[in-house]
């Protein structure tokens, strides 16, 4: 177990679901004490998806400030028994840095492979998203795709890649990549649905 599991859970992942779960509803309900137990938990997972998106530091940092306003906010919403609390966060934390993306295309620095480095003391966001039960099925499921489907739907969810970007990424056109990827998301809504 890596050490910021450890330090997320005192040792169990299903002490540390229902910490942050308990911390998100308390944020819910307006409790600042919760929800800096959230931040506390959640922050350098937070920050990776962000600067895996963003692209840069700064931004990255910016984008995190608005990604816990946004939990501040509505962490209300939040239905346990729907989504993990991280996956929950993380999807916060997604649509804001793209939201980013989108409004700075310019200010894109270059691949993001290197992002891999930065030490940020936990695991990687990937690794953060796919962690319950039903995540590790989702994961089962993309690894079921066809190696184009499961890479386009990779690229798009985890680093925030445009259907454009995907399609130059991959050296194929626009339209071929919307149908990897929209062939791959009802691939995969199938598999998910045969519980």
């Amino acid at each position: 177990m890596g050490r910021s599991e450890d330090n997320l859970s005192g040792g169990s992942g299903d002490a540390a679901r229902v910490r942050l779960t308990e911390a998100l509803v308390g944020t819910g309900e307006e409790d600042r004490s919760a929800f800096q137990r959230v931040y506390a938990l959640t922050s350098a997972k937070l920050f990776g998806i962000c600067f895996r998106i963003c692209g840069d530091r700064q931004a990255a940092e910016d984008v995190l400030h608005e990604v816990y306003l946004t939990i501040w906010k509505r962490a209300g919403s939040f239905q346990p028994g729907r989504a993990s609390p991280i996956t929950w966060l993380a999807t916060v934390a997604r649509n804001r840095a793209i939201d980013w993306r989108r409004a700075n295309p310019a200010r894109r620095t270059g691949p993001f492979e290197w992002a891999d480095d930065i030490a940020d003391g936990g695991i990687a966001a990937d690794d953060a998203i796919i962690a319950g039960e039903s995540d590790r099925r989702l994961h089962l499921c993309l690894d079921s795709l066809d190696a184009n489907q499961r890479s386009a739907i990779r690229a798009a969810f985890f680093d925030g890649l445009t259907y454009a970007e995907l399609a130059q990424r991959k050296e194929v056109p626009l339209g071929t990549m919307k149908s990897w990827v929209r062939r791959g998301l009802a691939r995969l809504k199938d598999c998910l649905d045969d519980d």
